[in-house]
């Protein structure tokens, strides 16, 4: 079966509602890039980064309902409310791994 970006984007969404940061984190390649627009621009890289990025981000901006989710060309752009704002996410994904290469976040304007 061939990689589904789509639907790999529901289930980041779903890890993330659940709080699950193993499985979020398996979810990221190796040399995976955060560049998170949410309280000021930042990028986030290498494992440690990552995870220290989501421990705070599941406490400070827990996610709960989706609310738009389109294919883009490396991916898939989905949104959903964090805390009564609305994030924008950008996720590009290595196919041949099934894993995100890259998420672009910010808030919705």
């Amino acid at each position: 079966m061939a990689f589904d970006p789509m639907a790999a984007a529901v289930d980041w969404l779903d890890a993330y509602r659940a709080g699950d940061i193993d499985t979020i984190l398996n979810m990221y390649a190796n040399e995976a890039i955060i560049h998170c627009g949410c309280g000021g621009m930042k990028t986030i890289a290498g494992k440690e980064g990552l995870r220290a990025y989501w421990v705070d981000r599941l406490q400070t901006h827990p996610a709960s309902e989706l609310d738009d989710l389109q294919p883009h060309v490396d991916g898939t752009t989905i949104s959903y409310v964090t805390a009564g704002d609305v994030v924008n996410a950008v996720i590009g994904f290595d196919a041949a791994l099934g894993k995100i290469k890259t998420l672009t976040c910010g808030p919705q304007r």
